[in-house]
Parts: structure tokens; sequence; C-alpha cells
């Protein structure tokens, strides 16, 4: 089931460069949809059509990155940072260009830890000057850390799990779904760390009725200073407000008993800092009636990021539970 989920970890996508993923997700769902595109911005906006009310759902393909900006005298390339990583998690962690380099992050032995930050960073390639530097990591050259996705435990640990993990929920709901009385579309979206832009433009694209975003979230139960109520393995987490959005209480409501009719594990998400897709779909056009189904994650936009399997594949049960019989508002 997760051979899925390592083939799109291994697909390199920083944000503003997901050419590749996009086209690994459009021939993977294509068999199993009416109808599947890249839009203009790079958001894959697949579509099961059907007669009922319209349902946008959406998950992110890029993930965390860096880029280069100039190369030292000494062959060290400086980067910018795709998106907002844990750096701290990076230093000493090889490094993968998308145009095949790899090096090494290291940092300024001089910097102290409270001085730390991605300008006392560079990326070790391993030559002797600026020249060289260049010759093989031109300016604007996107990179990502390099990690193998572990499974242990009931756990899969890898890099790009926010959000791949959320594509991956999506994809096998498309695959598994017997069919649903509204009209689907599902959109991988571009740019999501950068300021939820792929998000925006579809949703001026689909113009949908109701709209529920799948990504991850932080939890409490490695830090007392996430004042929230999501742990690990305690079930899917359904989003009442983050930092973007607070979620449509008939969404919200639909989802809780959705979960509880399906005996499906559920937690209930209030994030105090960061945002999601979701945040800039509720207010296009005339407004949106929006929801969020959150996977928790420890360890976020650091190079190993921790997920729990049993919460993914409640999350696929829930989401094909309320498509299926069609969102009915309890309240």
């Amino acid at each position: 089931m997760f051979n899925t989920l390592e083939k799109l970890i291994n697909i390199p996508s920083p944000s503003g460069f997901e050419e590749n993923i996009a086209e690994f997700i459009k021939m993977e769902i294509s068999p199993f949809v009416d109808k599947v595109y890249i839009d203009i911005l790079g958001n894959v906006i697949a579509r099961k059509t059907g007669m009922g009310a319209k349902i946008m759902l959406t998950a992110h393909m890029d993930e965390i990155g860096l880029i280069s900006t100039f190369a030292d005298e000494q062959g060290f390339i400086r980067f910018s940072t795709l998106g907002c990583p844990d750096l701290k998690s990076f230093v000493s962690n090889k490094v993968s260009f998308l145009n095949g380099v790899n090096g090494i992050l290291g940092y300024e032995k001089k910097c102290e830890l409270k001085d730390f930050s991605f300008e006392k960073c560079f990326i070790d390639i391993g030559v002797c000057n600026k020249e060289e530097a260049l010759a093989l990591v031109p300016i604007g050259t996107a990179a990502v850390i390099n990690s193998s996705i572990i499974m242990q435990n009931n756990k899969i640990i890898s890099k790009g799990l926010d959000d791949k993990i959320g594509v991956f929920i999506l994809i096998e709901v498309i695959k598994k779904i017997a069919g649903s009385p509204n009209d689907l579309s599902f959109v991988f979206t571009v740019q999501e760390e950068l300021g939820l832009r792929g998000a925006k433009t579809a949703s001026f694209e689909i113009e949908a009725d109701y709209a529920i975003n799948v990504d991850v979230t932080s939890t409490r139960d490695i830090s007392t200073d996430n004042k929230m109520a999501v742990n690990l393995g305690k079930g899917v987490a359904i989003k009442i407000k983050d930092k973007g959005i607070i979620c449509h209480k008939k969404m919200t409501t639909t989802l809780i008993e959705t979960a509880k009719s399906g005996e499906i594990p559920y937690q209930l998400e209030v994030l105090e800092q960061g945002s999601t897709d979701i945040g800039t779909v509720h207010i296009s056009k005339s407004g949106v009636i929006c929801g969020g189904i959150s996977i928790p994650a420890r360890y976020i936009h650091s190079q190993n990021e921790m997920v729990d399997t049993d919460d993914v594949n409640n999350a696929i049960k829930l989401l094909i539970f309320l498509l299926e019989k069609g969102i009915i508002f309890l309240s």
C-alpha cells in the first residue's frame, strides 16, 4: 500500500519546482478519474464528475527546500530557503540539488547557537573555488535534504511527509472510492510552503461549494509547549482552527459525526501557529464552506518527520465514508 508513498518521497519537489511529482501523480491517478490536467501554475486537478454539490479536496505537492543564491570564494554554496525548514536538523546532512549534484549542509563554526540562521550556513559540494562551484550549481538551483523513508513500529519516518502524506491519502481515496453523488475535484497544489499560492488559483478555477484540505499538524506528545490536544497515533485530527482559518461549524460537525458513525478514531485540532491551503480556499469567490483533516506529525519541517500508519489509514477511511454517502450537514 505504501509503495506509492515511497515513490512520492523519492521525487524531489521543493516549492516552485513540482513538475516531476505533478507528472507522476497525473499518471498514477489517470485510470481512476474522469479527467486530470495540470493548470497554468502547476496544480494537478483531477475530476470525478457527478450531479451533486461541487466538493474540492486539496493536499500540497511541494516540500521544504533550499535554493542557491551565490558561491563564495572558497566554493561553498550559499542559499536561501523555500519555505521555513528547521535548519538545525539539516546541519551535517546530505543535500541533493535538482540537477544531480550532492553536498553537505554545514555552518560557520564561529556561529553560536543563538545566532543560528541560514545566512550562516552553506552547502559544501567538495570543490575549491567559486568558479568550480558555479559551474556545477548555477544560481537559482533548488535542492532538498537527502533522507530515505523508514517504516517501523507502525510509524513512517521521512522528510517531506509535509505534505506528501496528504498527497498519498488523496491518491488512495481516488483509487478506492466506489462512487459519490457529488462532483469531486482532487487538487494537488503547488507552492503551499511559500504562501498557499496554488490553492488560491485553483479555488477560483473550481468554484467549489465545499472544500476539505488534508495536511499534517503538530502534536503535543513531544512538547508541552504545543498547547493542543493532538497526539501521534490517537486518531485523525479534525481541524477546528489554525492561524489561517476558523473552519465552518457545519463542516466540522459533519466530519465529527461521520467519524463517530464510522467508528473512526479522531482528535480535535486547534493549531496556534501555521496554516494550510484551506486558509485561502475558504475566502475565495463569495466564500466556501471548508474543513480540514490533519495527520498528527512529529518533527515537522525537519530532515525526518514522523506519522503513524493508523492515523493515515483512518484519514483515508473517513474521507471515503464521507464522500461515498455525500456530505450531509447534521446541524
